[in-house]
């Protein structure tokens, strides 16, 4: 049990966490009817870069060093440019989302395998086999939306990128980003991502926007709930958390993101689909598990 503010905040931020990340799917369903998906992430950068603007100057950190901005720079790109940007292209050009989630939620096997070279981690055989527990666990999940239907080439290679992205992005800000401060340092991530997606959209997109309450709601909790709540709870996770652990807790994204669309859109939730949840919990806590933990 924790004993301190730091310790219940590092109990309670996996949860936390899940909960929020689960919601940007939600929020980006909400939005896209109203707003080609690269215009959509340019405003969401753009509106995070501002506030975040006014956060620094109201209590002025300490910027990093240029090389320091340069690995936000790519971190930005990979995680937030990459990652949002596959995702949101894989679904324009035909994937379902619970495809993309499916071909994203090899993240944490992808991750453990990288970190077990690059980072030196040890991974043991009880934590590859949660792993391989959450893989099948999410297909279980996602059952019924994993047909690959019309999904094109174009689609495949989207949600692909998306994997690669927030995977060596996640790495790389385990090996390069943990000592800077965060407020500078996703001002510069955001930033970098928003120059890409701006670029999507002058390049593809024709940049009309319907603005109504509902798109301003998703476009708000976007921008505070995930593109600050969530993204500060990650780095918070990965700067004290062995990355195989902190990406193990993406396995729970689809379980609970369906939960929420159950209940906010009817959608169905089956048997197989909760049997699925299930399984993801236990191969998470396969991962996380401690000897000696009660």
């Amino acid at each position: 049990m924790p004993r301190s503010l730091e310790d219940l905040a590092v109990f309670a931020a996996p949860g936390i966490f899940v909960l929020l990340w689960a919601s940007g799917f939600i929020g980006a369903k909400l939005g896209l009817s109203y707003v080609e998906p690269l215009t959509f992430l340019s405003l969401r950068m753009i509106a995070v870069v501002l506030l975040l603007g006014v956060i620094i100057a109201l209590t002025r950190p300490k910027w990093p060093d240029g090389r320091g901005i340069l690995h936000s720079a790519a971190t930005g790109l990979m995680v937030h440019g990459l990652y949002l940007g596959g995702v949101f292209v894989a679904i324009e050009n035909g994937m379902s989302p619970g495809l993309a989630a499916l071909v994203v939620s090899l993240q944490p096997v992808l991750t453990s395998t990288i970190a077990n070279r690059w980072l030196g981690e040890r991974v043991l055989v009880r934590q590859w086999l949660g792993l391989a527990l959450g893989i099948g666990g999410v297909y279980l999940v996602l059952y019924e939306k994993t047909a690959l239907g019309g999904t094109g080439l174009l689609a495949l290679l989207a949600a692909t990128t998306a994997l690669l992205g927030i995977t060596v992005g996640t790495l790389y800000q385990k090996r390069f980003g943990g000592g800077m401060d965060w407020r500078p340092a996703l001002c510069v991530q955001y930033a970098a991502a928003g120059l890409l997606f701006g670029l999507g959209a002058l390049a593809f997109e024709t940049r009309i926007v319907h603005w109504t309450a509902q798109l301003v709601f998703a476009l708000a909790w976007l921008v505070f709930v995930l593109s600050l709540g969530a993204i500060w709870l990650l780095y918070f996770l990965i700067r004290r958390a062995a990355a195989t652990r902190v990406v193990s807790l993406f396995y729970l994204t689809p379980p609970v993101t369906a939960l929420m669309a159950w209940g906010l859109f009817d959608e169905t939730l089956n048997p197989l689909a909760l049997a699925g949840m299930a399984i993801c919990v236990a191969g998470v806590f396969l991962v996380n598990w401690k000897r000696g933990q009660m």
